[in-house]
């Protein structure tokens, strides 16, 4: 299933988008063995003041916009700026990420937006609506269960996407949502040449379906489609990619 909204120009990254390479031979090794997913992304944090836009993800807003406010968790928080959009919509929100040096980060920026709300509050008490959790995603389980349950541009090579999407995915509530949203592996932007020679990083949504078990009895799927948008890289090269949306309904 294809669809193909209006295209407006996106000059921002996406909260998210954890595709990018660690440099090569100089990755940390975790206590077991092998590259240690949270120090390579708070090295990788460290080498801007800010490494996303701070707006939440339009896919987000477009499919979350209507739904009716309850419990949130989201994987893959990076800054914090779609988790804190959900808590102004009035959700609870859970929100996991493997580096500490974002949620550092992600936690300012809640108290800063805590801050602004309350300079227009009739009583001057705006009270957090936002649990912060670091934790490595191959490994952490949720308390659950959750009415919205998002993954954003969960992209890693230091992680299968499969495992933390299959927890979120158990996450959700009967009558919950899963929204998962992607880069689709062919139609990535030209720049960064590190996720072209990763493209296992990626996925389609119907390998969404598949190994999520989405098309069983206990699931509805209300939206599966590739949606096309124009981006903007580093400097200044302009390319349409598309994004994998997955947004299906817990039956049972």
């Amino acid at each position: 299933m294809s669809e193909h909204p209006g295209q407006g120009q996106d000059t921002h990254q996406h909260e998210a988008h954890q595709h990018h390479a660690h440099d090569a031979g100089g990755a940390p090794e975790a206590a077991g063995g092998g590259v240690d997913p949270g120090t390579v992304w708070d090295e990788r944090y460290r080498t801007k003041a800010r490494l996303w836009s701070g707006k939440p993800n339009p896919q987000l807003v477009r499919e979350a916009g209507g739904l009716r406010p309850g419990k949130a968790l989201e994987l893959g928080c990076g800054e914090g700026a779609d988790a804190i959009w959900l808590a102004r919509q009035g959700w609870s929100v859970t929100a996991v990420d493997v580096s500490a040096v974002a949620l550092e980060r992600a936690h300012s920026h809640e108290l800063a937006e805590l801050a602004r709300e309350s300079v227009n509050a009739s009583n001057g008490d705006i009270r957090s609506r936002i649990t912060w959790q670091q934790a490595d995603l191959t490994q952490w389980q949720p308390e659950g269960p959750y009415d919205l349950v998002t993954s954003q541009f969960l992209h890693s090579q230091e992680l299968d996407w499969r495992v933390p999407l299959r927890t979120a995915a158990s996450a959700v509530k009967p009558g919950g949502t899963l929204l998962l949203v992607g880069h689709h592996p062919d139609r990535l932007p030209p720049w960064g040449n590190d996720h072209h020679q990763h493209l296992d990083m990626f996925y389609t949504g119907d390998q969404l379906v598949r190994e999520l078990a989405l098309d069983g009895p206990g699931w509805q799927l209300e939206v599966l489609t590739n949606r096309e948008r124009l981006a903007t890289g580093p400097d200044g090269q302009e390319a349409t990619i598309a994004d994998v949306v997955l947004r299906a309904t817990r039956l049972a």
